[in-house]
């Protein structure tokens, strides 16, 4: 399946309000369309999670993300200096629904650098949420053969094609900032 084919399925899928497994900037996820609430249902169930706990947001460029958040400007510094891969917990959250916010009313946002993400959040228009493709409580793949058949036959598209895509990081760093740039480290 060529490069484009395995990005229009995958965007037909999310479309049609379906569940994909791909590879991100860091491990394998599964993701949906974070403006669909039976599909974010479906990631809850199929990773058996507690809808307590909350799931991440890619975005593929500064402009999508500023429609979802207020950027405190420490945001854009971290963002520059960082070398891996950051998701950055936000405060003021706008245009998404309740159901991926963390009680708080925030929710963490990372914009992605890899080049199939950010073409498939741009055809979609719409973010995407993401989150490890394992149960909940399980260890992160950090390659395509980590993943369950579980989780694999769980899903409605998997992108197969980039199977052999190892991520140079386990996760994301996940930093909370508030409007007036204070910070916390949840995970370098």
């Amino acid at each position: 399946m060529s490069d484009s084919e395995i990005l229009s399925n995958a965007l037909e899928t999310l479309q049609n309000g379906g569940i994909i497994l791909y590879p991100t900037d860091t491990i394998w996820g599964i993701g949906c369309d974070a403006t669909n609430l039976d599909a974010i249902q479906k990631i809850f169930e199929i990773k058996k999670r507690e809808k307590s706990k909350s799931m991440i947001i890619l975005v593929e460029n500064d402009k999508r993300l500023q429609d979802l958040a207020d950027i405190p400007e420490m945001a854009w510094e971290i963002m520059d200096l960082s070398e891996k891969p950051v998701t950055l917990i936000y405060e003021t959250v706008r245009n998404l629904p309740k159901e991926l916010l963390a009680e708080d009313g925030s929710v963490g946002i990372r914009v992605v650098k890899n080049d199939f993400c950010k073409k498939l959040i741009t055809k979609l228009n719409a973010p995407l949420v993401s989150t490890s493709a394992n149960l909940s409580g399980f260890k992160n793949p950090l390659k395509f053969s980590d993943i369950s058949d579980e989780i694999k036959n769980a899903v409605d598209f998997i992108v197969e094609d980039l199977q052999d895509k190892v991520s140079e990081f386990a996760g994301s760093s996940i930093i909370k900032i508030w409007n007036d740039s204070r910070i916390k480290i949840i995970r370098e």
